[in-house]
C-alpha cells in the first residue's frame, strides 16, 4: 500500500489510548504513514535516524518536558512542523510554544476534523518547501532529473523544458494540478507525465466530464450503493475510489455545471464524498489532475465558473503553449508523425521536400499538435510517389493550387501618421512575404493570396525598374 505522506507522522504522547485515538482518526482520512512514541526520551533519537513529515507533541509527559522537546527539535530539525496537542488551554503556554516555533496548538480532546485539517496543512507546507527547493535547483542546473518521465512529449522547446522542470518539482505532492491549453496541445499526455513523475502506486484513471449531468457526474465519480435508484441492482465503485493511491484525471472541467462544480470543490477540499444512496462518508487518497481548453478567468468573469473553485485550482496551474509559439518543435513533430503514419499505414518512409517545413512555419495551427498529426496522416495515406507531396498540406492549410490564400489574421492593422504609397506598401509586403517564406516564391505567393505567376511578374517588373 502506498504510504501517505511519504515520510511518517510522528505522534508523541505518554498515554497509549491518546496515541491510538489520534492514529485512528488520521488513518480514517487516508493518512496511513504513522509512527508513535510513548517515551519522550526517545524522540530526538528517532528524528536523528528517521525523517518525519510532521510531529504531534504532548506537553505534559514524564522524563522530558514537551516544551523542552519543542525547543530541541526546533534547533536540530527546524524543517519539521511541530503541532502541540495537549490538555492545557493556558494562553501563556500557547503563546510560548508558538514563539518557540510550534506550527499549531490544539487542546485535547481536539475535534477529529480540526486534527485532520491541521495535519494536512502541515503536510502541505512541507511539500511546498520541498517542491520549490527542487524546482529552484532544477532551474539553476538547467536540466531534468528524470527526463524519462516526459518521453511521450516530443519537444526541444525551452518553454516546454521549463514546464517539465516544474512538473518534476510538484508531482510528488498531493495538491490538485490544473492543466490548461488550447485544443490539441496534448493535455492528456501532460496528465500521464504528472502521474508517472508522482510515482504513485495506484492507477491513472481518466474521465471526460463534458456533458455529464448532475446524477451521472455523481454516479461516475462517487459510485452508488445497491438500490440507490431504479436499475441499481448492485453496488458500484466510482472512479474516485478506483483511483485510490493513484491519479484521477478530469478533463474539460470548464464545461461543468454549477451543481457539479460545487461537488468537485467539496471533494478537492476534504477528500471526502458520498456514494449515491449512501449516508456514509468515504475518503480518497487519489491525486487530482484537472484540465480544460477554455480560459477559466474568462469563465469566472462571466459567472459560468465558481470563483472559489478556480482559486482552489490555480495554485498549481500548468499552461501548455500552442504550437504556433513553439515552431522550433516542427521538425521533430513532423518527422515523428510521418514515421508513425508510414508504420500504421504499411507504407515506406517517404523523402520530404525541403520546402515543406518552410510552408508549415507560415501557418498558425489552430488545431495545434492534433492538426499537424492529421495533416501528416492524410499526406502519407494519399502518397503514391517516393517524394512526399506538399499539396495535402497546402489544402489542409486552406490553400488552393490556383489562387493560394492564407488564413486571415485577426489582428487589426496599425498605420503610421504618414501613409505610405500603394507602391511602397506593395514592395514592402512582398519583401516581408519572401523573408517569412525564406525566399520560396510559391509559399510567399500563398501568404500574399496571389498566384505564383502573379508574384513572379511583380518581381520581374521590380527588377527591371531597379
Amino acid at each position: 500500500m502506498h504510504s501517505v505522506p511519504e515520510f511518517p507522522i510522528l505522534l508523541v504522547d505518554d498515554e497509549e489510548i491518546i496515541l491510538s485515538s489520534m492514529e485512528k482518526v488520521l488513518k480514517s482520512s487516508g493518512i496511513n504513514n504513522i509512527l508513535t512514541c510513548q517515551d519522550s526520551r526517545k524522540v530526538l533519537g528517532i528524528l536523528d535516524n528517521t525523517e518525519a513529515e510532521v510531529m504531534l507533541l504532548d506537553l505534559s509527559m514524564p522524563h522530558v518536558r514537551g516544551e523542552d522537546l519543542l525547543s530541541e527539535v526546533g534547533e536540530r530539525h527546524p524543517h519539521i512542523p511541530v503541532i502541540i496537542v495537549t490538555a492545557s488551554d493556558d494562553i501563556g503556554t500557547a503563546v510560548r510554544c508558538m514563539k518557540e516555533g510550534a506550527f499549531d496548538y490544539m487542546v485535547k480532546a481536539v475535534e477529529p476534523s480540526r486534527l485532520i485539517s491541521g495535519v494536512r496543512r502541515a503536510i502541505d507546507v512541507r511539500s511546498l518547501s520541498r517542491r520549490y527547493g527542487t524546482l529552484r535547483a532544477n532551474l539553476m542546473a538547467g536540466e531534468l532529473q528524470y527526463p524519462e518521465y516526459f518521453t511521450k512529449i516530443i519537444t526541444r522547446n525551452r518553454q516546454m523544458q521549463a514546464i517539465f522542470g516544474f512538473i518534476e518539482a510538484i508531482a510528488p505532492c498531493d495538491e490538485t494540478i490544473l492543466v490548461s491549453g488550447d485544443t490539441g496541445t496534448g493535455k492528456e499526455l501532460f496528465a500521464e507525465a504528472i502521474h508517472v513523475a508522482s510515482r504513485r502506486k495506484g492507477d491513472l484513471i481518466k474521465v471526460n466530464t463534458a456533458g455529464l449531468d448532475e446524477t451521472m457526474f455523481s454516479d461516475t465519480l462517487f459510485g452508488h450503493v445497491k438500490g440507490a435508484y431504479t436499475g441499481a441492482e448492485q453496488e458500484r465503485k466510482g472512479l474516485v475510489q478506483q483511483a485510490n493511491f493513484g491519479t484521477l484525471f478530469l478533463d474539460e472541467i470548464g464545461d461543468l455545471g454549477e451543481a457539479n462544480q460545487i461537488k468537485l470543490l467539496r471533494l478537492l477540499e476534504s477528500w471526502e464524498f458520498y456514494a449515491l444512496g449512501s449516508d456514509i462518508i468515504r475518503t480518497t487518497t487519489a491525486r487530482f489532475v484537472v484540465a480544460t481548453h477554455q480560459n477559466v478567468p474568462d469563465l469566472v468573469a462571466s459567472g459560468r465558473f465558481r470563483r472559489d473553485l478556480y482559486y482552489r485550482l490555480q495554485t498549481h496551474e500548468i499552461r501548455i503553449p500552442p504550437l504556433k509559439d513553439r515552431k522550433d518543435d516542427l521538425p521533430l513533430l513532423l518527422d515523428f508523425f510521418l514515421n508513425e503514419a508510414a508504420e500504421r499505414l504499411g507504407k515506406k518512409r517517404l523523402a520530404v521536400p525541403s520546402e515543406l517545413l518552410t510552408l508549415l512555419e507560415t501557418y498558425d495551427f489552430p488545431g495545434n499538435i492534433r492538426e499537424l498529426r492529421s495533416m501528416a496522416f492524410s499526406a502519407v495515406s494519399r502518397q503514391r510517389e517516393k517524394m512526399l507531396s506538399i499539396q495535402p498540406f497546402r489544402e489542409a492549410m486552406g490553400l488552393s493550387e490556383a489562387i493560394p490564400r492564407m488564413p486571415q489574421s485577426s489582428a487589426a492593422m496599425v498605420f503610421p501618421d504618414h501613409l505610405p504609397t500603394l507602391k511602397e506598401v506593395t514592395e514592402n509586403i512582398i519583401d516581408e512575404a519572401l523573408a517569412r517564406s525564406k525566399g520560396n516564391q510559391a509559399i510567399a505567393a500563398g501568404i500574399l493570396g496571389i498566384s505564383p505567376q502573379a508574384l513572379s511578374k511583380r518581381l520581374i517588373r521590380k527588377r527591371l525598374k531597379d
